[in-house]
């Protein structure tokens, strides 16, 4: 992972009613940008934002975490390929070399990881880091900030 930050953003999201509006600014501050790292702690709703993100991109699949199988692909209708990661329950980044998470963190496709801490030397140079604040039981604070 580089220490360059290329631009950061902070956004609040007031609950489930914003998600959307939210996950839509995400993605027009993303840019170009394919590999996307999402921190927050368990239950901040890292989840059920890459769901809304996925719904954006019109990807139809069901979108669920993929904590047992380490990586779930969904496409959407134009054949874009989206690869969503859960890091949780690894033991090191061998585990995660092992599946192939390279290949996939440089295949030009959107992935998106959720504990990204546990693979911090395999994560590209050019990311979106997307940090999960809970405020209160409904409310999140999330930061956004690319490196290059």
């Amino acid at each position: 992972m580089a220490d360059n930050t290329w631009r950061s953003l902070r956004l609040d999201c007031d609950g489930l009613k914003e998600i959307d509006e939210v996950a839509r600014r995400i993605i027009e501050f993303a840019g170009d940008v394919k590999v996307w790292t999402f921190q927050g702690e368990m239950g901040a709703g890292k989840t059920t934002f890459i769901r809304s993100l996925c719904k954006h991109f019109g990807v139809t699949d069901n979108v669920s975490s993929p904590t047992f199988s380490l990586v779930n692909e969904y496409q959407n209708n134009r054949r874009e390929v989206f690869y969503h990661f859960d890091f949780y329950r690894i033991k090191d980044e061998t585990e995660a070399r092992d599946i192939g998470t390279e290949d996939y963190f440089y295949s030009g496709d959107h992935c998106f990881i959720e504990w990204p801490s546990k693979v911090t030397n395999l994560i590209p140079d050019q990311y979106m880091e997307v940090k999960i604040s809970v405020t209160d039981a409904e409310r999140r604070s999330i930061q956004l900030t690319t490196y290059d």
